[in-house]
């Protein structure tokens, strides 16, 4: 078998960072004691890292090509002589051990890992974006989104859909939004309908990742439904590489939709990581009239001076009780004396269909100003150069690992997916940058 496996074979140089030790301490809970022996839970991982490195998303057909491709064969450790699985058995462990266990996300943060110890992450600087996949679903069969279905009877014998009432209130899915969609399928409820392609609208899951600048190793990966609220998924990554990796980045790069107020803060305030991100600022004006940015805030002061030298305050009297002005959008209200802008020249150019001017102010300005700061800088620009590395990772998801449609359904189905095809591109990184080492002469 060896004489028969180029030494320059992509397997061979992924084979190294292929660590299962602890694989089958991790699954003995999962498994009898008693009954007839077991598949190598070994085997079927490796075959299943050789379908996603290679971009084979039939398991029959993956387990037709570990039959007859010498390579995989070596790969997965079988000889000439062993057996390949039946593809069922695939189904069988992913809907049960596999998933029980978490075993896909822990082969993923294995390679993190590994990529940490051969020094390819850092913490100067990360990366987030997120990237439609195709559902397993199909418009003909679904149903219209104001109609009602019968969702608890259908989740007797539909596991997808089982899965998504089990998360209605899970902030990245079914609490992502209260819109209705226009369709919701009925083999895969959780996938959501969307037309951000600019095409033809489809059912979509998000994956999102979050990436190593240095070298776009993915340090997490999370799945969502397919709208922009839905990206809250950042959030959560960010605190797990925190929590399992002990990473914490100096910077992060997205695009703007990741720059709205709520998250700005959370970055600055919370986690202390300069916002390399688009502010997302609805304040700009096309009709002519003064913009916000036109008006200085003297913090000190607590109050806006417009551009003809008259004050925006709050409240222009004291209240007993103590008022912060806050509203339920997180938003201060700052507005001009009516009889300052009644006797103003600037009024047409200010404010000319309102009495006086008003200034909305979020209670994260702060970091939205920081985040403007830095947009002026050069490390902004080298930041949104680097930041389309995690673009070129889902175009290599898509177009070279062949993940451009998911084949399994549900919130679980997407996240094995994702899982995989993550561990299959580190490693493929792994064995593109880390040099095999050269035989020593005898």
């Amino acid at each position: 078998m060896e004489r028969h496996v180029p030494s320059d074979h992509l397997l061979r140089s992924i084979d190294r960072f292929v660590d299962l030790s602890e694989l089958r301490s991790h699954l003995r809970p999962f498994y009898s004691e008693i009954g007839r022996p077991s598949i190598d839970p070994e085997l079927m991982i490796r075959m299943l890292i050789v379908g996603y490195c290679f971009g084979i998303r039939s398991e029959r057909r993956l387990c037709e090509e570990v039959h007859l491709n010498l390579a995989y064969r070596w790969f997965c450790r079988l000889g000439l002589e062993g057996d390949v699985p039946d593809h069922s058995t695939f189904s069988k462990n992913r809907h049960g051990r596999f998933r029980d266990s978490d075993l896909l996300r822990e082969l993923f943060e294995t390679t993190v890992r590994r990529c940490i110890e051969e020094g390819l992450v850092g913490n100067e600087g990360f990366a987030v974006d997120a990237s439609l996949i195709r559902a397993d679903a199909n418009k003909q069969r679904s149903a219209d989104g104001s109609e009602q279905v019968d969702w608890e009877t259908m989740a007797a014998t539909r596991r997808s859909v089982q899965e998504y009432l089990d998360t209605l209130d899970d902030a990245a899915w079914g609490a992502a939004s209260e819109v209705k969609p226009k369709f919701v399928s009925r083999s895969d409820p959780a996938a959501q309908w969307t037309g951000a392609m600019k095409g033809h609208a489809f059912f979509a899951y998000a994956t999102n990742y979050l990436i190593d600048l240095n070298h776009a190793v993915i340090v997490d990966v999370e799945a969502s439904r397919a709208i922009r609220q839905a990206e809250v998924g950042a959030r959560t990554m960010i605190e797990r590489v925190q929590d399992r990796f002990n990473l914490y980045p100096e910077r992060l790069a997205a695009d703007s939709a990741y720059g709205s107020a709520e998250m700005l803060g959370w970055l600055v305030h919370e986690r202390g990581i300069e916002p390399h991100i688009p502010v997302f600022d609805k304040s700009e004006r096309r009709d002519g009239t003064f913009e916000r940015a036109e008006f200085s805030y003297d913090r000190r002061r607590d109050l806006y001076t417009c551009p003809g030298g008259k004050e925006l305050r709050q409240y222009r009297r004291r209240f007993t009780s103590p008022r912060d002005g806050v509203d339920d959008e997180g938003f201060m209200r700052y507005r001009a004396s009516k009889l300052d802008c009644d006797a103003c020249a600037l009024k047409p150019r200010c404010c000319p269909n309102a009495p006086a001017r008003k200034i909305l102010r979020s209670i994260h300005e702060g970091a939205r100003d920081m985040a403007r700061d830095i947009a002026a800088t050069d490390t902004y620009v080298t930041s949104r150069r680097e930041r389309k590395k995690v673009e070129m990772l889902f175009v290599h998801l898509k177009r070279i690992l062949k993940l451009d449609r998911l084949r399994l359904r549900g919130p679980n189905g997407a996240r094995d997916e994702f899982h995989l095809a993550a561990a299959a591109q580190n490693l493929r990184k792994l064995a593109k940058l880390i040099p095999v080492p050269m035989p020593k002469p005898a």
